[in-house]
């Protein structure tokens, strides 16, 4: 703390060295014009010249060894402070001496304003204070005999005494209170910044101790509903297919319930952040409607998109947040709602090529209580107990979703009409985005030879059985050196890489299978990764992998990761001996 108080003192007096350059040279041309002092010049001139060398000494020696530098700031505190007050208040003497009109006062007044200047300056170093204002004072101690030597047997000159005296006290009292301050105010900004540090460590703490915790979940969870998904799709007894359909709905909801955590983490953290993508503004609204028509149909609801034949077709933003946060808006509101309808009303306002979106979601529920309105948006809150017990949710979606709002640069705000129903609404700020060319037709994905490379038995099986129903031939692999050995000796369509294993992790592996030379060199991969972080899936594509699914696995996500790196390679990029293994 006592550097960093040095530090600030000799930076203040950096920064004054202007300031007290133009009120050397002011005070000289005041002093040569009225009264006539030409030697005040030369003064001057000896002033500046030892604020030069306070200067430039210091941009010297910031080169040199710590050694030095603790050598110069020694100096700068209390050799050179002397030197410099002792040229400006010699001045006041001849002031007090001469026998011009005002000259005294102008004495006082100079010393009086170098004193206050060296308490402002220097009041988080006591030190400097010291050393800066010892010749001030002594000055202020001979000014009476230098007044009364002048003016003998003026009874003004033991006056002086008394006001040299009062001067030095309020000074003194002002440097002290102002040091306290100072101090008092370095002190409570070292314990901001040590709880700051403290708060980030627990931030990162919680941080690592989440995603550990969401590896370890996903594993089970992805072997939940890939099980669920397989024996769904085998047992012929209807029975059978509830209870299949029941896991596979609660392995959705373990998901649901993780995949809210770490989005909660990284926004906590500073960590999300959305994509500037073309995307069929119309069709992603439809689409995510659609995805809810079957459940508003089985409680006897009524849902229904109004306005968006009004939308701007093709814009660029963040789908997949967008869909998010409508996600989120419509399960809330199917979740509430009993009876009636659910109305989603989107509008958009162009201004240039900037679309400013705004989609209203608006249910005949019970409404939301005005008391419930403020703490809508805490994390972790529920409207009442009984909500929680009866809904479940980790009460983080409607949280998320308004900082995915914020992100697009928009807002999420709530609202309850005194008739009853809820209305939320969602902004954000997308831009005009050209139609893209017309994408390839994705190939079939049946027949492809698949190496599934994971260290966790429980994964490779999950991802086996999910692969299975596609017609997809797998080849399971332990360990990043034993799928580099099959990929030197077999071809393959695709290998489904996880990141992070014990020893070679994948990234590594890729980026020596892509140097290898072999004949899978440009086989596609994609990783297969827990994180929820993007730069992780950055990193990924920097070590040549295509493209990343997360876990726990979802068939879907999958087949679209799989029919999109197969449909890239189907323009030639695959070895010979696949295309000659697919033609035959």
């Amino acid at each position: 703390m006592e550097r960093r108080r040095t530090a600030h003192a000799l930076a203040s007096r950096r920064a004054n060295t202007s300031l007290r350059l133009i009120a050397a040279f002011a005070i000289a041309l005041i002093l040569d014009v009225f009264i006539h002092l030409r030697w005040v010049w030369l003064w001057a001139a000896i002033y500046a010249s030892l604020q030069f060398v306070e200067l430039w000494g210091w941009r010297w020696v910031r080169g040199r060894s710590e050694r030095a530098q603790a050598l110069w700031r020694r100096l700068t505190i209390t050799v050179l402070p002397v030197l410099t007050s002792t040229v400006f208040g010699f001045l006041s003497l001849p002031l007090f001496a001469s026998q011009a009109r005002f000259a005294p006062t102008l004495g006082g007044m100079l010393l009086a304003g170098a004193l206050l200047n060296v308490v402002v300056i220097n009041g988080s170093q006591r030190a400097a204070i010291i050393s800066a204002s010892t010749p001030y004072v002594l000055y202020l101690l001979i000014v009476p005999l230098v007044a009364r030597s002048a003016n003998p047997g003026s009874p003004l000159a033991n006056a002086l005494w008394f006001g040299a005296l009062l001067l030095i006290a309020t000074v003194t009292i002002a440097a002290h209170t102002l040091h306290t301050a100072l101090r008092a105010e370095a002190e409570a900004k070292d314990e901001a910044e040590r709880r700051r540090h403290e708060a980030e460590e627990a931030v990162a703490a919680k941080s690592a101790f989440v995603a550990m915790i969401s590896h370890e979940l996903r594993t089970p969870i992805s072997a939940i509903m890939a099980g669920a998904t397989r024996l769904h799709s085998e047992v012929p007894e209807a029975s059978s297919k509830v209870q299949a359909q029941l896991i596979a709905d609660a392995g959705g909801l373990m998901r649901g319930l993780l995949n809210d955590l770490l989005d909660f983490s990284r926004l906590e953290a500073g960590r999300m952040s959305v994509e500037k993508a073309p995307f069929n503004l119309r069709q992603t609204i439809a689409d995510t409607v659609r995805l809810w028509r079957p459940e508003a149909t089985r409680k006897g609801l009524r849902l229904r998109v109004k306005g968006a034949a009004a939308l701007p077709r093709w814009v660029a933003g963040d789908a997949m947040r967008l869909r998010q946060v409508l996600n989120n808006l419509l399960s809330n509101a199917l979740k509430f709602t009993t009876r009636g309808e659910i109305t989603v009303a989107p509008r958009a306002e162009i201004e240039g090529s900037v679309v400013l979106l705004s989609i209203e979601v608006i249910d005949t529920g019970p409404g939301i209580p005005e008391a419930a309105l403020s703490r809508l948006f805490t994390p972790f809150e529920q409207l009442s107990e009984a909500i929680a017990r009866h809904h479940g949710g980790s009460g983080l979606g409607l949280v998320i979703s308004r900082e995915l709002a914020r992100l697009m640069g928009g807002d999420l705000s709530a609202s309850s009409p005194s008739g009853g129903g809820a209305r939320f609404t969602i902004t954000a700020r997308l831009e005009i985005a050209e139609a893209p060319a017309d994408a390839p037709q994705s190939p079939l994905i049946a027949d492809l030879r698949v190496l599934v490379v994971d260290d966790h038995l429980v994964n490779r099986r999950a991802l086996e059985l999910v692969l299975e129903p596609l017609g997809v031939r797998a080849t399971l692999a332990e360990s990043a050196e034993q799928a580099l050995e099959l990929l030197q000796s077999e071809v393959f369509d695709v290998v489904l890489m996880d990141v992070y294993m014990p020893g070679m992790d994948g990234r590594a592996a890729t980026q020596r299978l892509r140097a290898s030379g072999g004949p899978n060199q440009d086989v596609p991969v994609i990783a297969v990764t827990a994180s929820a972080n993007p730069k992780d899936w950055e990193t990924c594509a920097a070590a040549g992998m295509n493209d990343h699914v997360s876990k726990p696995i979802d068939p879907f996500e999958l087949y679209s990761a799989l029919a999109r790196v197969t449909s890239e390679g189907a323009s030639g990029s695959r070895p010979p001996e696949a295309e000659a293994r697919s033609s035959g």
